[in-house]
């Protein structure tokens, strides 16, 4: 057997340098090598940024979905034994139902188009007499202005048209990511998720693990409290506009649906229409009335400002009523349409750290082999299943 051989000055110096990795150890040429290195990452970092800025939002939201219909992915996958073919079946099952709904709409919003363009006198004179009708206006007039209105609302289907050529080359970079994306998280989720794991040194053990629980929590109650809310809002739109006899009932109910993620508009950019179509039209002051009623009441401060919080904050372990109702709402108004999901991250991102910081155990500050790799929790459905 051979003995082992003694360690020089040297080897002992590397050694020391390389568990304390201090920068007052750096020799020169290490210490330009890593301002080298950091340099380049940044601006190859920036430039991908750059890149990708326009479809940032589909990639996000393929790989949203992707956790959600993971579960969907694993049953095919048992049955049909190849990856692509189970990954194909689960988005055309996501994507069709929606394209059929986007075709619907659009095809009912072109004919009310062409029925106002048809029907624009008749329509601009009750409009007018119903004005004339409000007490502090009486005996003014407003027929050219109610004219012009209805003239642009005629030409909706063709602006619509022509908008959505406008932007069919976006669209359609965003589609494609979108579905690229979606299958990518579908077949290789555990590739993925192993990589981003073993690019966590040990160290971080303890604030990845925060971490990683506090995201996947927000980002699981936002999700949820945001489809339950908005299916249900949307189902209030539907009932109202069903037993009020409100044309375009469906339609109506879809674009409160879709509208309700943007922020400042919601549902109501939906029901305050009606109840005014209600007054004019049909002169149906009660029913006018109540449609407001129920939707401010219920689907803006109601279920908007109480229940998806309320809800949010029970699914996702992490944030209490209070700051996930913070991360909500400023999160919207900050970032838009994906402020619902970044706001909440942000704080429980912020509520990790703090917990780490201020936690009793001192942080892991070096790499040795009893530190336990990074940890997970499974509050995301199908996580478990994608690692």
């Amino acid at each position: 057997m051979t003995a082992p051989t003694p360690e020089g000055p040297g080897d002992r110096r590397r050694v020391e340098r390389r568990i304390s990795q201090r920068v007052a150890d750096l020799t020169l040429p290490e210490f330009r090598r890593i301002i080298l290195t950091s340099l380049l990452f940044v601006i190859v970092l920036s430039l991908f940024l750059w890149m990708v800025r326009v479809v940032v939002i589909a990639a996000i939201l393929a790989v949203i979905v992707a956790v959600y219909v993971r579960p969907l992915y694993l049953w095919l996958l048992v049955r049909v034994k190849r990856r692509v073919g189970a990954a194909l079946i689960t988005i055309l099952i996501v994507v069709v139902p929606v394209l059929a709904a986007i075709a619907y709409s659009y095809a009912e919003l072109s004919s009310a188009a062409e029925y106002i363009a048809e029907n624009e006198a008749d329509i601009v004179a009750r409009i007018d007499a119903a004005v004339r009708r409000v007490p502090f206006l009486r005996g003014e007039t407003f027929t050219e202005q109610i004219r012009a209105f209805v003239a642009s609302t005629s030409l909706y289907g063709a602006r619509f048209v022509d908008a959505l050529q406008e932007t069919i080359v976006e669209v359609s970079v965003s589609a494609a990511i979108f579905l690229f994306t979606l299958g990518y998280i579908l077949t290789d989720a555990e590739a993925v998720t192993a990589y981003i794991r073993g690019k966590i040194p040990p160290r971080y053990s303890e604030l990845s693990t925060a971490l990683e629980h506090n995201v996947e929590g927000v980002l699981y109650g936002a999700i949820y409290a945001t489809l339950v809310t908005q299916t249900v809002k949307s189902l209030v739109i539907l009932g109202m506009n069903l037993v009020f006899d409100v044309p375009l009932a469906a339609v109506l109910a879809l674009l409160s649906f879709v509208i309700g993620f943007f922020p400042i508009v919601g549902s109501w950019s939906v029901y305050v229409p009606v109840a005014i179509w209600l007054a004019i039209f049909r002169e149906a002051y009660v029913s006018s009335v109540l449609v407001l009623l129920i939707g401010f009441l219920g689907n803006t401060l109601f279920m908007s400002m109480y229940l998806r919080p309320k809800l949010a904050a029970k699914k996702s372990r992490v944030l209490n009523f209070y700051w996930m109702f913070i991360g909500l709402v400023t999160g919207v108004y900050t970032f838009g349409i994906v402020g619902i999901l970044l706001g909440p991250i942000v704080i429980g991102l912020l509520k990790a750290v703090f917990d780490t910081v201020t936690a009793q155990t001192s942080w892991r500050l070096l790499d040795t082999e009893e530190y336990p790799a990074a940890g997970s929790s499974a509050v995301l459905p199908g996580a478990s299943d994608a690692r």
